[in-house]
C-alpha cells in the first residue's frame, strides 16, 4: 500500500484543560477526529491531496468550535472578514481570498480562484463577486454568530486592543484551521483558514491566506499550514521558509519545522507565538508549537488516528 496521511490543525495558544467545560472539550476532540477520518478515507480510496484538504478544512470552517467559516470572530464593526488558502504541491497552483464575508466555506472559494480565475489572490467585494458567479454558497450574518465571540468582542470594541481569538483570563488562542496531506500518488497539499483578530481594524490581512506565509506545498519539499500571531509568520514567510530550509539547506522536515519554531520565532524581533503542520512527499509528518497547547490530529496508512489538544508529550511523534 503507497504512503499516505492526513494533518490537521485548529489553532494553537494558551490551550489548558481549565479552559473548558467537558462537552466543548468533547466537541473540538470530536471534530478534530471527524476531520482526520473524513482526511483518511478519502486518501485511503485514492483521491488526490489537494481535493482532501480542501474537504478537510471545510469539516473544520463548518464547526464553531474554530475561528474560521461558522466559528469567525467579530471584526471592530462587529461583521465578519474571512480568509483562506489553498495549494497543490504537485503544480504549485494556488488559490486565495481575502477580506470577504458571509462566504460559508472560504477555502471553497479560495479552491475556485485556483482553478478558474487565472489569479491567484482576490480580495474583498471582487472575491464575493467572483464566488457567486461559480455558486460558492453564501450565509446570512446570523449563520456566523456565536453568543461567546460576540460577548468578547462587545468587552473591547471600543477600545484600540484586539484579541488574537476568543479568550478566557488572558488566554490567547490562535483560532486559525488548516490541513496538509500525502496522497497515494506522491503528491503533497495544503489548506489554511481564519476568520482573523477579535476587534481588528482597517481591513487586516494576516498570514493563512498569503502563499509562502501561512499556506505553501511544493512535491519538492513539503505541504506547511501555520497558525499563529499572524504578523511575526508573515515576516518569516514561515510555511516557505521551511520548503527552503529543505530544499537548499539539506534540513530534514522535522529539523526545518522545529528550528522554525523553536529558535526563528522566539528571536526579539520576531517574538511569534504559534504553530505549524507539515508533511513531506515520504509520509514523514512535523507538528511545532511554541504554545502552551495546539489542537491537533493526524492518521497515516495503516496507523491509528492521534488527537491531541495540549502540552506536546500528549501526542506520539
Amino acid at each position: 500500500m503507497s504512503n499516505f496521511a492526513i494533518v490537521v490543525h485548529g489553532g494553537a495558544g494558551t490551550i489548558t484543560p481549565d479552559l473548558y467545560t467537558a462537552e466543548i472539550e468533547k466537541g473540538i476532540r470530536d471534530t478534530l477526529y471527524e476531520a482526520v477520518e473524513a482526511g483518511y478515507y478519502l486518501l485511503g480510496d485514492g483521491e488526490a491531496a489537494v481535493n482532501v484538504v480542501s474537504h478537510v478544512v471545510m469539516v473544520l470552517e463548518n464547526s464553531p468550535f474554530f475561528n474560521a467559516g461558522k466559528g469567525a470572530v467579530f471584526t471592530n464593526d462587529g461583521t465578519h472578514e474571512l480568509e483562506a488558502a489553498i495549494m497543490n504541491g504537485a503544480d504549485l497552483n494556488a488559490g486565495a481570498a481575502c477580506g470577504v464575508k458571509n462566504v460559508r466555506n472560504p477555502v471553497v472559494l479560495a479552491r475556485k480562484i485556483m482553478e478558474k480565475s487565472g489569479h491567484v489572490y482576490l480580495h474583498g467585494k471582487g472575491a464575493e463577486e467572483f464566488g457567486r458567479l461559480y455558486h460558492v454558497a453564501f450565509e446570512p450574518d446570523e449563520y456566523f454568530f456565536d453568543q461567546f465571540r460576540y460577548d468578547e468582542w462587545r468587552k473591547i470594541k471600543a477600545s484600540n486592543t484586539y484579541r488574537l481569538d476568543h479568550s478566557k483570563d488572558n488566554a490567547k488562542k490562535f483560532g486559525t484551521v488548516g490541513a496538509v496531506a500525502l496522497d497515494k500518488n506522491g503528491n503533497v497539499a495544503a489548506a489554511t483558514s481564519t476568520g482573523g483578530m477579535t476587534n481588528k481594524k482597517y481591513g487586516r490581512i494576516g498570514d493563512s491566506s498569503i502563499i509562502g506565509a501561512g499556506t505553501y506545498a511544493n512535491n519538492a519539499t513539503c505541504a506547511v499550514s501555520c497558525t499563529g500571531h499572524g504578523e511575526p509568520f508573515l515576516r518569516a514567510v514561515s510555511a516557505y521558509d521551511i520548503s527552503c530550509l529543505m530544499e537548499y539547506k539539506g534540513l530534514s522536515l522535522e529539523e526545518a519545522s522545529n528550528y522554525l519554531i523553536h529558535e526563528k520565532m522566539k528571536q526579539t524581533h520576531l517574538q511569534g507565538e504559534g504553530g505549524l503542520i507539515a508533511i513531506d512527499t515520504t509520509g514523514n509528518i512535523s507538528i511545532a508549537f511554541n504554545t502552551v497547547g495546539m489542537y491537533r490530529g493526524y492518521r497515516r496508512s495503516g496507523e491509528k488516528e492521534h488527537i491531541a489538544l495540549y502540552k506536546p508529550n500528549e501526542m506520539p511523534a
